[in-house]
């Protein structure tokens, strides 16, 4: 089977290397253009392997659907594809495109599914491997895979340590059934569908006076992206690493009730956030500790401010 890779960084990496581990031919990688001091892993692997690269700056590109016709692919395979496929390259290769997404669509159509899944507290999610369309996400359903929300997951740990791996071992699932003819297309239920915007500093924005779970649902589901904001001394700070902890009774929402080992301890209502790990403004991140002694924080002042 001749297959072509449309994807980039690590998981597009992992899924090429499994290709290739089960014997298909893969016969071009298309992946993201260079982005200065940003490696590409997919990139650096199918150099390695001789395997034709492509980095296409404009997808819509003539030049491009003739690229991608000359290899004649069986079928095309899309691993972590954040860029807008036309449909002519969807639906050339001769049986197909098919794509991972993080969600169990059609919920949690978009870039940020996995954001959108924790902050919204919920306790399942999983991976769907679809068949891509003109639409976003909304292309019949191939096979799907459920995982459990743990309650301190974060975003970047329901990644990496579940929907990745899942992932890839998906798409080896779903590419054999393709071979076997034994794969099914089935259809979205609109009436389930929901689709939220790529999550970003404007949707993380921490109001102190929500519900403690709230609060803890946010910075686990901005965690490591694109972090959850408050503000401190009129500047901007983002919060990271964190515990629920119990509540400081008569303390304001947003101050500062106790510094410990750890880090410093906000109150919320019904509850409190141990801050453990944060990044100012212009800074990378550092833990909460370092914060506090670097700025004199001190038990009674307020964030959000």
């Amino acid at each position: 089977m001749r297959i072509t890779l449309i994807g980039r960084a690590a998981f597009g990496e992992a899924v090429l290397k499994a290709i290739l581990n089960k014997g298909w031919e893969v016969v071009g990688v298309f992946t993201n253009p260079d982005i200065p001091n940003r490696p590409n892993p997919l990139k650096d692997s199918a150099l390695a392997l001789n395997i034709p690269l492509f980095q296409p700056q404009n997808w819509r590109d003539p030049k491009v659907y003739e690229i991608y016709k000359s290899l004649s692919p069986d079928l095309g395979v899309m691993a972590y594809v954040t860029d807008i496929i036309p449909i002519s390259i969807i639906e050339l290769p001769r049986l197909g495109t098919i794509e991972y997404h993080p969600s169990l669509l059609p919920k949690h159509r978009g870039a940020s599914a996995i954001n959108w899944a924790i902050i919204n507290g919920e306790t399942k999610t999983g991976i769907t491997i679809f068949w891509p369309d003109a639409g976003i996400d909304t292309g019949p359903i191939l096979l799907q895979k459920e995982v459990e929300i743990e309650p301190d997951d974060t975003a970047g740990s329901l990644y990496y340590n579940k929907l990745f791996p899942l992932g890839v071992e998906a798409m080896i699932e779903a590419i054999e059934m393709i071979e076997k003819g034994i794969a099914p297309k089935i259809p979205q239920d609109e009436s389930q569908a929901t689709y939220e915007p790529p999550c970003r500093e404007e949707h993380a924005i921490i109001d102190w006076s929500q519900s403690v779970q709230k609060v803890y649902n946010l910075i686990r589901g901005t965690n490591p992206q694109p972090g959850a904001t408050t503000y401190f001394r009129g500047k901007k700070l983002k919060i990271f690493d964190c515990e629920k902890r119990s509540v400081f009774e008569g303390a304001k929402p947003g101050e500062v009730v106790k510094i410990t080992d750890e880090g410093f301890i906000v109150a919320t209502k019904e509850g409190s956030i141990l801050v453990k790990r944060v990044q100012p403004i212009n800074s990378p991140k550092i833990s909460a500790t370092q914060y506090v002694s670097s700025i004199n924080l001190t038990v009674g002042e307020i964030l959000g401010r």
